[in-house]
């Protein structure tokens, strides 16, 4: 014991103090992480715990690719009723939109069986079937290039060009443009098969801007391995002879302003290709002339509200440019 009566204080006593106190800092401290530690095992329970909890609820833990399995089975049962099927196949289309547990889709065959749910008599099958593969399509050149040996585009095809609810028309227009997209090899296929006249018809029947979109990106490729590609394709000849110049342009006559954007994209794409059908086209001068006036005045008030560079001065933009190449 330190003598504290005393105002002298030996080397010894010093170094007996330091160590007394900081023997007092250390058990201190250590007392702080176990009350800490103790808190997060109270707060936080290990995985094998959960899992025995999870055991004895009869609660399975499944992966993505479980799940997609079972999806799978399930809409490939013949003891399934159709609304079971159904659920299957719009459950089975919100994981495939990752890229990965679309190509785990492919690994275990579940791609071509729902390739196969194409060949449906139900429309809805078909409907939400074409629904999971533009999902899965979608940018995942993979996934595309296997859809195409499993006869996936000769089968959107038939759809497209038979009597076919118009709702399950869309879903297959949206699955066929998702394997298209970015894909010149499915592209010329696409041609072969006598996709172009197939399009024509459903456009010119329906009256609608489906494959406005579609046209637009197919005619849009920027990087010079695909620019190669597509010269291969030969898809702006092609377009021409099937009509689509007139086409395209009488359909800048749909009211959203969505559809003509796109339109006018495509009219873009198309202006060396069908310039000379442009040229001798009055209605399409009239159309973009009338166009002209009415989103020079959506442009006015969106600089009038502070847009400098709003929505309908890009879509002037694009109308004056294609009036100063037709002049």
């Amino acid at each position: 014991m330190l003598d504290i009566n005393t105002n002298t204080y030996t080397s010894q006593d010093l170094k007996s103090a330091l160590a007394k106190f900081k023997e007092g800092t250390e058990m201190e401290s250590s007392k702080e992480d176990k009350a800490r530690q103790a808190e997060v095992k109270r707060l936080f329970r290990p995985i094998e715990e959960l899992k025995k909890d999870f055991e004895e609820l009869n609660v399975v833990i499944e992966t993505d690719m479980q799940i997609m399995v079972r999806l799978i089975n399930k809409f490939n049962s013949s003891s399934s009723s159709l609304e079971e099927k159904i659920a299957a196949l719009f459950d089975l289309e919100y994981y495939v939109h990752q890229m990965d547990n679309a190509q785990d889709l492919l690994s275990f065959g579940g791609l071509q069986v729902v390739i196969n749910g194409l060949n449906s008599t139900e429309p809805l099958l078909k409907e939400y079937a074409a629904f999971v593969l533009g999902a899965a399509f979608s940018s995942n050149p993979k996934v595309q290039v296997e859809a195409i040996e499993g006869g996936a585009l000769q089968k959107l095809l038939v759809i497209l060009a038979t009597e076919q609810p118009l709702t399950v028309k869309k879903k297959v227009l949206f699955a066929l443009c998702s394997l298209l997209r970015h894909f010149p090899y499915a592209q010329q296929q696409f041609l072969k098969l006598g996709g172009l006249q197939v399009l024509r018809s459903l456009v010119q029947e329906k009256g609608t801007e489906m494959f406005a979109e579609e046209e637009a990106e197919l005619t849009q490729e920027t990087s010079p391995e695909k620019l190669q590609q597509y010269r291969q394709v030969h898809l702006l000849p092609g377009l021409r002879e099937q009509g689509w110049c007139e086409i395209t342009a009488h359909l800048l006559a749909l009211p959203e302003h969505d559809a003509r954007e796109k339109v006018l994209q495509t009219l873009g794409a198309l202006l060396a290709t069908c310039r000379d059908h442009y040229h001798k086209d009055p209605q399409l001068s009239r159309m973009l002339a009338s166009l002209q006036a009415e989103y020079q005045a959506l442009a006015t008030l969106e600089l009038q509200g502070g847009e400098d560079e709003g929505y309908f001065r890009e879509l002037l933009g694009s109308i004056n440019s294609l009036l100063k190449e037709l002049r």
